[in-house]
């Protein structure tokens, strides 16, 4: 296996530019997720990075080598796709030794390569079937086992799941997992669905409109995003966000205004802002109670019962509305006035810009 460099990567079609200068390094082992809404340019620049898309300016560097002018067949790399683009005429085996073939490997050597990655795959005993006698996620494996077969530097998939349904999503979801632990591979993975980043991937990348926002663990991003995207996409349901007038602001802390003599003292480090200004205050549906005393009242005006959660939507008048989950034996009706409490180390702030700000530490009582 090997790791990837990308610096200063650029992508032009004509006077558009959609890949604005990319930084990113992946190590040797990872599992990366590029993740992001559609049109950010995920799937573009996975493409760059396998050699379908031409790179416009930057520096591709796969293993150590300079790799912008090599041919995709040459950078030892394997890519899924979305469709699994399965051979209709040929066996399993045949789809997932084809390439072997061409590249001129003996008969034998290419049966036992085969054979080792249906074994992982738990697709040895359907060789001889051809794709239309397989389901949509055996379908999906035999277009992985023929990424396999090849014993590539580096894996990538471009949205491979996004053609089964949800049930099998999540069982596929495993299985990749697994096949990364058990090959210790490389790989770099493509999707819109922040579910799939945060289960997956030891390294997010969240892209949006041509530029990365924010790289790190999946719990990196949950707790501290950088900034009110990253924050909104990561996290479902997501976070709450209510624009808020500054009551006081200082390096230990930032006080909110929330009417009828209410407020919540957040500490974060609120130099920056005055008194009087918007800010926006940001909160996890998770981290919101319901309690006898606290800084917001509403209604509960809508209420999904989701089995194992309960997730109350909570209109609090001119203020906006909050997304509150709870457990899923939660009683609360539609209509009922309630009151939430939050620990204000738990909530986030983001300037007029969607820049987070730092938090600081809570003193303690003396």
């Amino acid at each position: 296996m090997a790791g990837l460099t990308l610096r200063g990567l650029r992508k032009n079609y004509g006077a558009v530019e959609v890949i604005k200068g990319i930084d990113l390094d992946v190590a040797d082992r990872d599992f990366v997720v590029f993740v992001g809404p559609s049109g950010c340019g995920k799937s573009t620049l996975l493409r760059m990075i396998a050699g379908l898309e031409k790179i416009t300016a930057g520096d591709l560097v796969i293993d150590g080598q300079r790799a912008n002018e090599v041919d995709p067949s040459d950078r030892g790399l394997a890519m899924v796709f979305q469709s699994y683009a399965l051979y209709p005429h040929m066996t399993v085996a045949e789809n997932m030794g084809f390439a072997l073939k061409i590249g001129g490997m003996a008969a034998a050597e290419r049966a036992a390569k085969v054979k080792a990655a249906a074994d992982v795959l738990q697709l040895a005993h359907l060789l001889d079937r051809r794709p239309k006698e397989l389901s949509g996620g055996q379908r999906q494996r035999v277009a992985i086992g023929r990424a396999i077969v090849r014993n590539p530097k580096v894996f990538l998939f471009d949205e491979p799941l996004s053609n089964l349904d949800a049930a099998l999503r999540v069982n596929m979801r495993l299985e990749l997992m697994r096949l990364h632990q058990q090959l210790k591979a490389t790989m770099i993975y493509v999707t819109h669905d922040q579910t799939e980043a945060m289960t997956m991937a030891n390294k997010i990348v969240v892209l949006n409109g041509g530029h990365i926002e924010q790289v790190g663990s999946p719990m990196e991003l949950y707790r501290n995003p950088a900034n009110s995207f990253v924050a909104t996409f990561i996290g479902s349901p997501k976070m709450n966000m209510l624009d808020l007038p500054v009551e006081a602001a200082d390096r230990q802390g930032l006080r909110f205004a929330l009417g009828n003599g209410r407020g919540l003292t957040v500490p974060v480090d609120g130099s920056g802002l005055r008194p009087g200004e918007t800010a926006r205050l940001g909160i996890r549906p998770e981290h919101l109670k319901p309690a006898a005393a606290g800084p917001f009242t509403g209604e509960a005006a809508i209420i999904e019962h989701l089995g194992g959660l309960t997730i109350l939507h909570v209109d609090l008048g001119r203020a906006g509305m909050l997304v509150v989950q709870a457990e899923g034996d939660d009683r609360t009706g539609l209509g009922a006035r309630l009151v939430l409490d939050v620990d204000p180390a738990l909530c986030h702030v983001f300037d007029a810009t969607g820049r987070a700000l730092r938090r600081v530490a809570v003193r303690e009582a003396a």
